[in-house]
């Protein structure tokens, strides 16, 4: 499928101030960059990189005290995707024999504490019979049980804080998530992107379960539509890939996010298809 991606982000910048934006779509076997182009207003220089043994894209600028500046990113790509029959997901992969780089999302991270969740996950999920099945509980217990509302967390908030006070964005339905499955011997990592429909408008996050040799997209907000996201980054939780990290005083005056399909034939899953919960964009 291909889909159409626009961002808008513009600053008011009251000092010197170091920006790293995460926005630009990942380049990966199943995700194919059509066209792209970046914009900066009035022009600043910037500089794109890449961290090491990552396809993960990052833009980073100084920009001077009382600048007032636009980012624009616009982006045709084509995504693909596979579904998986849920029977193929049952056989569990020993720790012992996971690949190396899937090895790090297993572990505790900044706001993901697996490792205080352990008693909790283990009663709440660990009678369940394969890791498939304690994944997609994780999810629809955090969609049950935590209220999506905004303006009621920070850039600080972690796993455990969102356990205990119940409500959050995205990245904290998702943060709970990773921990959990952590929590269970589950890898799992961090996933944002641009995402079709999406209501409110705004980048969104989710996670992903290292399940039967295969990375599986799960979305706790069910606010997604599965097959209609274009991805930007993969992380061990927001910290490593959050979309705008700023070190300055700086205000956020304007957000626009678009993700559109100009495929002709593309039908959203239907939420209450159970098929969409195996699916994979790697």
């Amino acid at each position: 499928m291909k889909f159409k991606v626009f961002s808008e982000l513009s600053y008011e910048v009251f000092s010197p101030t170091t920006f790293i934006f995460n926005i630009q779509a990942a380049k990966s076997a199943c995700q194919t960059i059509i066209s792209e182009l970046l914009i900066v207003t009035p022009a600043i220089k910037f500089e794109e990189f890449t961290l090491k043994n990552s396809g993960t894209r990052f833009v980073k600028m100084e920009v001077g005290k009382g600048v007032f500046f636009t980012l624009i990113y616009e982006a045709e790509v084509e995504v693909s995707y596979t579904v998986y029959d849920e029977k193929v997901l049952l056989q569990s992969i020993p720790i012992i024999n996971l690949d190396h780089e899937v090895l790090p999302y297993i572990s505790p991270s900044r706001h993901c504490e697996s490792d205080k969740l352990l008693e909790f996950a283990t009663k709440e999920f660990g009678y369940l019979p394969n890791e498939y099945a304690k994944a997609k509980a994780i999810k629809e217990s955090i969609f049950n049980t935590v209220e999506y509302k905004t303006s009621v967390t920070n850039s600080s908030t972690s796993a455990c804080d969102t356990l205990l006070d119940r409500v959050g964005v995205c990245k904290d339905f998702a943060h709970l998530g990773i921990a959990l499955c952590r929590a269970l011997d589950i890898p799992a990592r961090y996933f944002t992107g641009y995402a079709y429909n999406l209501n409110p408008p705004d980048f969104h996050a989710c996670f992903e379960a290292y399940i039967g040799g295969r990375w599986l997209f799960f979305d706790p907000t069910k606010l997604a539509v599965a097959n209609g996201l274009v991805k930007i980054a993969n992380g061990k939780d927001a910290s490593e890939v959050a979309v705008a990290s700023y070190f300055g005083d700086v205000n956020c005056t304007f957000m626009k996010i678009e993700c559109q399909p100009i495929t002709a034939d593309f039908t959203p899953f239907n939420s209450e298809n159970d098929r969409i919960e195996a699916i994979s964009y790697e």
